[in-house]
């Protein structure tokens, strides 16, 4: 079966979350957007794995349900959860976000019991630990040797593996003998796969994308699409082989759309491509300090083939924008009005969000909500948008249509910058 996988969220109980994020409401949006796999998120803290143990039960493959039955668009859940350590290595600070898959209850309890002696687990659903992210891995395996830690966002620059404030410039340098363990990464909002591709040293590395969901209108704002059953060891052991024929393709944000995928300061309105960057020397040019590096940059950095290289076997990816962008656009309101959201509660009511980004006919698009919706989607298929690159934690804009322009079929198409 085909199963769309959303497996990094957060729940209510992490910093600057929806109290919306919890497992009944998470249900009902994974149904409305076509999400067959979810992920638990938090994990780590105690109110919120109290709350998976009332509220879900284990299905006998790894993952768990609702004890509800979750309606008439049941989902599984994954236990999952996000960790930050920050340490000292090499003579630098680093800050590192890994993501955490877990197969059982006990295997998190164990977790959590030796989480609980090396920091407070209480204080935030991603909590943050001293100790590197090699000792992660330890107390990880050491739960169950089907756990698996997925290095987060990969390439963000304040908290990640690949960061240019504080990471690292390969996997081995990280987390050294137990880099082997180490099968995936995230990419994250601001880089996609094709930017990735460009580094030799991740062709056995598979690129999975994940929403980082703190509301439930975010879920699967990047997702990944497996052909199997819905099994956690099933899963796991496709992301661990990097399985082309059972891993489909990742779902998608325009990277150009993440609020990191340029550089520069936002306080100073200071946004740099990697090429303006290189000739500032990483100066602002307001304040005079050095500038946020940001994903691209990064990227160019540390790649050794040049963008656009496709390695042999790479799994594709498909770029997306939320269906409530894309109406908002198209009816030229703002995304949180009352029209953009009840035309998504007619639209999804015919069919899931991802059944209408991906596959349904254009025709069908414009009998349900207009030639424009259907354009925009049309257009969103074929990359066809323009995009002002994200920048130092402020999101890009993306603009399907020109100015007041009125979209129709076989209109000229638009630019993407990468």
């Amino acid at each position: 079966m085909r199963i769309i996988a959303d497996l990094h969220i957060h729940s209510r109980y992490s910093r600057a979350t929806s109290r919306e994020m919890n497992l009944d409401s998470l249900s009902l949006w994974a149904g409305l957007k076509g999400i067959n796999l979810l992920g638990t998120g938090d994990f780590t803290h105690p109110a919120h794995l109290a709350s998976i143990e009332e509220k879900l039960e284990p299905d006998g493959r790894g993952l768990f349900a609702l004890r509800t039955g979750g309606g008439k668009n049941p989902v599984r859940f994954m236990l999952t959860a996000e960790v930050s350590n920050i340490y000292s290595q090499g003579g630098k600070t680093r800050r590192v976000h890994n993501l955490i898959f877990a197969p059982s209850i006990e295997a998190v309890k164990k977790m959590n019991s030796a989480f609980a002696k090396l920091g407070n687990i209480n204080s935030d659903g991603r909590p943050i630990f001293g100790f590197s992210s090699q000792d992660l891995i330890k107390i990880v395996l050491d739960s169950s040797p089907d756990a698996m830690l997925v290095p987060a966002h990969a390439w963000t620059p304040w908290f990640s593996i690949f960061g240019s404030k504080s990471g690292f410039d390969s996997i081995e340098e990280c987390f050294g003998d137990y880099a082997k363990h180490i099968h995936a990464i995230e990419t994250g909002l601001s880089s996609d796969p094709q930017m990735n591709w460009g580094l030799s040293g991740l062709d056995g590395i598979t690129l999975i994308s994940n929403s980082d969901a703190h509301s439930p209108s975010k879920l699967g704002r990047e997702a990944n699409v497996f052909d199997c059953n819905l099994d956690y060891h099933e899963i796991t052991k496709i992301i661990k082989e990097k399985d082309i024929e059972k891993f489909l393709f990742t779902i998608e944000f325009f990277p150009e759309e993440g609020k990191y995928h340029y550089d520069g300061h936002r306080e100073c309105g200071v946004r740099l491509s990697p090429d303006e960057t290189s000739r500032a020397g990483r100066i602002c040019s307001v304040c005079g300090k050095e500038v946020t590096v940001g994903v691209m940059s990064r990227v160019l950095e540390l790649a050794d083939r040049p963008l656009g290289f496709i390695p042999e076997n790479a799994i594709p990816a498909r770029h997306i924008i939320p269906l409530d962008e894309i109406l908002a656009q198209s009816l030229d309101c703002g995304v949180n009005s009352v029209k953009v959201k009840r035309s998504y509660k007619r639209l999804v009511a015919e069919s899931p969000e991802f059944d209408i980004l991906l596959n349904m006919p254009q025709c069908e698009i414009d009998r349900l909500s207009g030639a424009k919706v259907a354009e925009a989607i049309a257009r969103m298929r074929n990359g066809d948008v323009n995009i002002t690159p994200g920048f130092d934690g402020e999101f890009g804009k993306i603009e399907i249509f020109r100015g007041n322009e009125v979209a129709a079929p076989g209109s000229a198409p638009q630019i993407r910058l990468f």
